[in-house]
């Protein structure tokens, strides 16, 4: 039996499509049924029915979009700092293995060679740094939580999609914004995401924290062509000048724009697809909202 927290979210929900899929047995502790922010109250549970793994997608990452967190800072800091640390303590003291979905938004830029970040890197879109949003500054004390935890899973999403037109897709966002913002990116294939996640634990790789982005980088100009490409959309996409022009205009907060390196999972023999490919591979098989 896999426990999932937050499955009713963007990312939980395609974690219980796959289980689903899959016929593996799974619980969705939803918190309207049961606060699993209460440590003791979790702790019990897991003691009790033993879970053999158990997935955190639970977290706080604002409407429409991350500047929402400025405005929802206490929520903001409980789901994605405070609930991982509860999580830790409950699945420590109950002996019970866990994955935990973070992000790779605590990052910003590449390297000075160009090349991407990788999992030993420092992270520098933090609030160590005094340069992040609210949202990427609590994402980072929620690693920092789990730092020397033993049997977790750490999970680096970045900027999901796929072929599903939904409001917190990457690539339904970038067709519904009026204006957009010209910028280099890894990005997460959202169902090759929790694939990968869900072979880390079936697999037995070791634990600690993997980037899983789709291998490669891309800039949203070369989405925007692969949207024309594809014949998904034919509107006139507009750009800002410059992240100064898209700061003084549309948004509230900086925003992590990066580059990742996901050699490391890779390693283990669990493979994403290259970005590019990805992407043109879901903008070819498209489903419109209805």
């Amino acid at each position: 039996m896999i426990y999932l927290l937050g499955g009713s979210g963007y990312v939980g929900s395609a974690y219980q499509a796959l289980l689903t899929r899959r016929g593996l047995p799974f619980r969705n502790v939803r918190r309207a049924d049961f606060d699993y922010t209460d440590r003791t109250a979790l702790t019990e549970l897991l003691r009790r029915e033993q879970p053999a793994f158990l997935i955190n997608a639970a977290g706080y990452t604002g409407k429409p979009n991350v500047d929402a967190c400025e405005l929802h800072k206490a929520e903001c800091l409980a789901g994605n700092a405070v609930l991982p640390g509860t999580v830790a303590a409950a699945c420590t003291d109950a002996g019970v293995p866990w994955g935990h979905v973070s992000s790779g938004c605590i990052y910003t830029g590449a390297r000075p060679d160009g090349t991407g970040f990788s999992e030993t890197d420092t992270p520098n879109f933090t609030f160590r740094t005094d340069n992040c949003s609210f949202y990427s500054g609590t994402k980072g004390l929620g690693e920092e939580v789990l730092a020397g935890v033993p049997n977790v899973f750490i999970w680096r999403l970045r900027i999901p999609f796929n072929e599903v037109d939904n409001a917190r897709n990457y690539l339904s966002k970038l067709m519904r914004y009026a204006n957009l913002l010209e910028a280099t990116n890894s990005i997460s294939q959202l169902d090759e995401f929790v694939a990968a996640t869900l072979a880390c634990w079936e697999q037995r790789v070791p634990f600690g924290t993997y980037n899983v982005t789709n291998p490669g980088q891309v800039t949203t100009h070369e989405v925007v062509e692969l949207i024309k490409k594809t014949g998904v959309s034919q509107k006139d996409f507009k750009f800002f000048e410059n992240e100064a022009d898209f700061m003084s205009k549309a948004a509230k907060t900086p925003r992590s724009n990066c580059v990742m390196d996901a050699r490391k999972l890779a390693a283990t023999g669990i493979k994403l697809t290259e970005v590019h490919e990805a992407v043109e591979r879901d903008l070819r098989r498209w489903v419109k909202a209805v």
